[in-house]
């Protein structure tokens, strides 16, 4: 790719800003040592050294897009709890704007809790609802995420899912209709119960296993002509520009315009894939709203989801690594 065209893309990332829209949540870490087997039962005991809290879900996507220099704008819904002050001091901490995070009394603040010795996830436990927002709540929601719209300047929206709850039909289609009136790209990130709501948009990033659960398709992750007929599919019945498909050790395809490409990954030492996502669809939906190619965003998502997976836990993307990566 032009290095020259990068170095200006990339300083034109310090313009835009974005809305985050989905599911919140805290990854906290626990960090220890492993010397011997429970007595209770054949199970490690890990003596904890170190704890760290750290934004996750739809605020990883936030940390990537400030990490790459755009303002981000998260907008969601917490819980009225313990957790959810915690998310709140994180986000202070991260310098990030809290004016889209709505708290619900009835709903409790997504955390995952993960066990880590000698570079090894060993065990991850889940507090989390994931029923739907109630009425009042999603319409609060909606009214609140719209006024933002209005007010502010956004470059591009992203829908981060995770299926926890904040992200209803009704979200996306309002949403959704808001901002192609105003002419904003939208992209999604999506999962399995809302996969086939989304319309309308500008990129859609399913991951292998999501497109496969999505489509009920059964289709070997090499298949890439395959691959691409199924996103073809959902571009013409959902009226989605490009559709962009991570496939792990494979690296990424894009299909747009008729056509696909398919970006092989790069050899890397890999550590930890968590967070990979959160990173793709942050640096593919800048890219989109700077005018890149399919092809180019394709490359340098690719780029971007490879360097966070050589980090252990939910890391943003370092945007000088990142630039040198893709002007090598």
């Amino acid at each position: 790719m032009d290095k020259q065209k990068i170095q200006q893309a990339f300083h034109q990332f310090n313009n835009m800003s974005v809305l985050i829209i989905g599911d919140v949540m805290i990854d906290s870490y626990m960090w220890g040592k492993v010397n011997r087997i429970s007595p209770e039962a054949p199970v490690p005991v890990v003596s904890i050294t170190k704890r760290e809290n750290r934004l996750g879900g739809a605020a990883n996507v936030a940390l990537n897009i400030k990490a790459l220099g755009a303002k981000a704008i998260l907008a969601s819904v917490i819980g009225n709890d313990e957790r959810g002050k915690i998310f709140l001091n994180l986000l202070k901490e991260r310098e990030l704007v809290n004016d889209g995070i709505l708290t619900c009394k009835e709903r409790i603040t997504t955390s995952k809790h993960r066990v880590i010795s000698a570079g090894q996830h060993i065990l991850r436990v889940d507090q989390e609802t994931n029923l739907d927002l109630d009425e009042k709540t999603e319409n609060d929601f909606i009214s609140n995420t719209l006024k933002i719209i209005k007010e502010q300047n956004i470059d591009v929206v992203i829908f981060e899912d995770y299926d926890k709850g904040v992200i209803t039909t009704k979200v996306i289609e309002k949403i959704t209709e808001k901002v192609n009136k105003k002419g904003i790209p939208v992209t999604v990130d999506p999962k399995k119960r809302n996969f086939n709501n989304y319309k309308n948009v500008t990129l859609f990033k399913p991951n292998f296993k999501e497109l496969t659960e999505g489509l009920k398709l059964d289709c070997e992750k090499n298949n890439f002509d395959e691959i691409h007929r199924a996103a073809q599919n959902i571009q013409k019945t959902k009226n989605i520009k490009s559709v962009l498909i991570t496939l792990s050790e494979l690296g990424v395809i894009i299909s747009s315009n008729g056509n696909y490409y398919q970006i092989p990954s790069h050899v890397r030492d890999i550590s930890d894939v968590s967070g990979a996502g959160d990173t793709v669809i942050s640096i593919a939906s800048l890219c989109l709203a700077a005018g890149f190619s399919p092809k180019e965003i394709s490359f340098i998502s690719n780029m971007a989801g490879g360097q966070v997976c050589e980090k252990v836990g939910v890391v943003p993307v370092n945007k000088e690594q990142l630039l040198k990566d893709c002007s090598g």
